[in-house]
C-alpha cells in the first residue's frame, strides 16, 4: 500500500493552503516556498518540519508581487545585472533574466536557478517594462543585450508530427496506454449517472475510454489520428455495441459531426497536439457539440515545456474555457496511476446558455 500523501495547493496568487484554509503565519509560508522541489514527472513537492506535502499548483508554483533591479555591473566585457524578486512571504530570490519565457496571455515566465517556475503578476510585468531599457513584441533588452522572448510550451519540431504516433504504435512504445479506461473517468462516469449520450472521444488511442462509455449505455465516435491506434481499438473493442471508429485529423472531422454530441470526452489529446494549436482543439469541441451539450476531461497539469506529450496548468485551461464554459465540477484527481501522481485535473463543464456555436 502507497503512503499516504499529504497535499499542499498554492493558488494563482501564489499562496498555499493547508485544507481550504490559505496559510497566513509568515514563517510556515517562507518555508513552503523556500522549500520547493521539482518531481521528475514534472510536479513539485516542498517541505515543513521533516513533513513533506505534494504540491498542486493552480499557476507557476511562484509568483512574482514585485521586483527591483539590483544594479548593472560588467565583469570582463560580460553582462552582469540582477534583479530581485519579491514572492509571498517576504520570499526573496536574486536572479539574472538569461531568458524571458513568454505564454499565449502575453505573460512572463522564468524560473529560479533551482529550476522553479514562475510567473511575473500582472503588477510585477508592469514594473518590469518600466525598468528594462526596451521591449518590443518578441523580445526585451535588458542592460543593452536583446533577449528573445520564449514561447511557454515547446513544439513538435523535432519530430514529425503527422507519423509521429503512428511510429509509436508501431514501435510498441505505448508506455502512455494504461490498457484500461482513465481511473478518474471510472470513478465519476457512474457517480454522474448520464442519461443515454452522444459521446465523442478524440484522440481515443487504443479504445479504452471510449469502450467504458459505451459499456455505460452511451453512443460513442472514437476517433484517431492513427490509422495504427484505431486498429488497435478495433480489435480490443470493436465488437461491443454503441461504438463507432473512424481514423481521422481531430481537426479535419466530417460535417455531419458537427453539433453532433453531448458529450465530448478528453484525456490525453490536448497534451499530445502542438500546442499553439490547443486553442483551435477548443474550437473543434465547440463545433461537435450539441447547445448546453458538456466537456468532461483529465488535463495534465504539470511541468513538461518539451513534448509530446506537453504539459500545461490549471490556469491555462481555465482561461481557454471559461467564457464559453461553465465547470460544474473542476479538482485535482489525487488517485492517478503511478507515475501520474499529481498531474491530473477532472474538469465537467457545461457549455453556457446561448453560446454562439463555431462552424
Amino acid at each position: 500500500m502507497r503512503p499516504a500523501i499529504k497535499w499542499l495547493p498554492i493558488d494563482e496568487e501564489g499562496y498555499p493552503y493547508f485544507g481550504e484554509t490559505r496559510v497566513t503565519d509568515q514563517e510556515v509560508g517562507l518555508a513552503l516556498l523556500k522549500n520547493l522541489k521539482r518531481h521528475d514527472n514534472g510536479t513539485f513537492e516542498t517541505f515543513l518540519n521533516e513533513e513533506s506535502y505534494r504540491v498542486e499548483n493552480f499557476d507557476d508554483p511562484l509568483v512574482v508581487r514585485t521586483l527591483e533591479e539590483r544594479g548593472r555591473q560588467s565583469r570582463h566585457g560580460h553582462r552582469d545585472d540582477r534583479w530581485l524578486l519579491h514572492f509571498p512571504y517576504h520570499h526573496t530570490i536574486e536572479h539574472q533574466f538569461t531568458e524571458v519565457i513568454q505564454d499565449e496571455w502575453d505573460r512572463f515566465h522564468g524560473r529560479t536557478p533551482d529550476g522553479i517556475p514562475f510567473v511575473l503578476s500582472r503588477a510585477a510585468q508592469a514594473r518590469f517594462f518600466d525598468l528594462v531599457d526596451e521591449f518590443d513584441d518578441d523580445s526585451v533588452t535588458i542592460a543593452g543585450e536583446r533577449i528573445n522572448l520564449r514561447p511557454w510550451l515547446g513544439s513538435f519540431a523535432a519530430v514529425d508530427s503527422s507519423t509521429y504516433w503512428s511510429h509509436r504504435y508501431q514501435n510498441k512504445d505505448t508506455a502512455f496506454d494504461l490498457q484500461s479506461a482513465a481511473p478518474a473517468l471510472v470513478d465519476m462516469l457512474p457517480r454522474m449517472k448520464w442519461p443515454r449520450s452522444r459521446v465523442l472521444v478524440l484522440g481515443c488511442g487504443a479504445g479504452h475510454d471510449a469502450a467504458f462509455f459505451a459499456e455505460h449505455g452511451h453512443l460513442v465516435t472514437g476517433v484517431d489520428f492513427s490509422a495504427e491506434a484505431i486498429s488497435a481499438a478495433r480489435k480490443n473493442y470493436g465488437d461491443r455495441p454503441g461504438l463507432t471508429w473512424l481514423q481521422a485529423d481531430a481537426f479535419q472531422l466530417p460535417a455531419e459531426l458537427s453539433h453532433a454530441f453531448d458529450i465530448v470526452f478528453e484525456h490525453t489529446c490536448y497534451c499530445a497536439i502542438e500546442p499553439s494549436r490547443r486553442q483551435e482543439l477548443v474550437k473543434v469541441w465547440l463545433r461537435s457539440l450539441a447547445p448546453r451539450g458538456h466537456l468532461m476531461g483529465v488535463f495534465f497539469v504539470h511541468d513538461k515545456p518539451m513534448g509530446p506529450p506537453f504539459g500545461g496548468s490549471e490556469w491555462e485551461v481555465r482561461e481557454r474555457l471559461r467564457r464559453r464554459f461553465d465547470f460544474l465540477f473542476w479538482g485535482r484527481w489525487r488517485n492517478s496511476p503511478q507515475g501520474r501522481q499529481g498531474t491530473e485535473l477532472f474538469v465537467l463543464a457545461q457549455l453556457k446558455p446561448g453560446t454562439n456555436i463555431v462552424g
